[in-house]
């Protein structure tokens, strides 16, 4: 499996990728809309992931957005998947504190189970004992 964070693509490979010119990259990375990584000797190199977020840079800019709108609409699409995934770290978290309490739960009510007496039953005659009464039994 190749790894989308890798960075293997030089700014020509990346740029046909993307369906932009080599300078657009370069502005886009000046607006920070792109973070290539670089080189010992300063070359750019894209990633899988930044060939993915320059495609969508281009279908947002097609929409008729400017690189402003691109950034921020960007930025909020980062943001939502932040809280996604926080959300979902609270859920699992939850779900595991009700498990150790659903779990306590039935550990004291084993307890307590074990703590009852069994009632022992006897037959009882009734017998009635006022005066005058005929007894039987």
């Amino acid at each position: 499996m190749h790894d989308q964070n890798r960075a293997v693509y030089v700014i020509s490979v990346a740029a046909e990728l993307a369906g932009v010119h080599p300078q657009t990259l370069r502005i886009y990375e000046r607006k920070g809309l792109v973070a290539p990584a670089r080189t010992g000797g300063g070359s750019r190199r894209y990633s899988r992931s930044d060939i993915d977020q320059l495609l969508r840079i281009q279908e947002l800019t097609n929409e008729g957005l400017n690189l402003l709108g691109v950034q921020r609409v960007l930025q909020l699409e980062n943001d939502l998947a932040n809280a996604r995934a926080e959300l979902e770290t609270q859920r699992q978290e939850s779900l595991r504190k009700i498990e150790a309490l659903r779990q306590e739960a039935e550990g004291h009510l084993r307890a307590q189970r074990r703590d009852l007496v069994p009632l022992r039953q006897e037959v009882v005659l009734y017998r009635d004992v006022r005066p005058g009464s005929t007894r039987r039994g």
